[in-house]
């Protein structure tokens, strides 16, 4: 069958056009990320390129979660298209976090793991994060300390309260995956967990719960006994 270029199909039939009168919401998946990538490769079109990453992936959050070699296998996919759908995956969620949508109250870790253990899902990698909490207990925002195998030199204390101090947050909760898929904390995750829940003595910003998100399972530093209830 003869390659066709997007744009030379019928106008009322191209991804871009149609979002344009029709509106966003009444574009497919397929259709939003060929706008995205705008040209496919060895071959294929936009959408063609976007509807294999669809069927291979399996759902749009493993590609937002795919690491730039795993979309080496697919022809047209250079380092330009996989910037721009890291892109957009992050604008998609720094819009979300705009919305002024207050966020939830923690009365327990479970309560935790079940706000974060999707965005924590399918990583490769270990990515350690901060949430902040109101005098209310209620998280206002959150942001990545660290990716990659946790050490003392990765998680340092002034990284992981560097936002916290900023935005004057009363509390914080620090949150992390291990792509095994085994919560059962290590000993460094023991150590930094007792290393920064002193360093937030020090600043004035209580350590509520340190969460380590596993596949379909948690563990809690605090529930453990690893930090100390104030």
């Amino acid at each position: 069958m003869k390659y066709m270029s997007i744009k030379n199909w019928p106008e009322d039939e191209r991804p871009r056009e149609r979002l344009l009168k029709y509106g966003a919401h009444n574009l497919s998946d397929a259709q939003l990320l060929a706008i995205i990538l705008r040209t496919g490769g060895g071959g294929k079109s936009a959408l063609d390129l976007s509807m294999e990453l669809l069927t291979s992936f399996g759902e749009l959050k493993k590609i937002e979660n795919a690491s730039p070699g795993e979309f080496a296998p697919f022809k047209g996919m250079g380092a330009v298209k996989v910037a721009q759908l890291k892109a957009a995956f992050e604008l998609g969620r720094r819009a979300l976090k705009e919305t002024g949508e207050k966020g939830p109250v923690f009365s327990s870790g479970h309560d935790v793991y079940l706000y974060y253990c999707q965005r924590f899902k399918h990583l490769k990698k270990e990515v350690f994060c901060c949430a902040m909490l109101d005098a209310k207990n209620r998280v206002f925002k959150d942001y990545r300390v660290s990716e990659g195998t946790l050490t003392h030199s990765l998680v340092h204390p002034r990284e992981a309260f560097r936002d916290a101090i900023k935005e004057s947050a009363a509390s914080v909760i620090f949150i992390h995956n291990h792509p095994s898929g085994d919560p059962a904390p290590s000993r460094e995750d023991i150590a930094i967990t007792e290393r920064l829940a002193d360093a937030g003595g020090i600043v004035g910003i209580n350590v509520l719960d340190h969460i380590i998100i596993g596949d379909d399972t948690y563990t809690s530093m605090m529930e453990k006994g690893y930090i100390k209830k104030k």
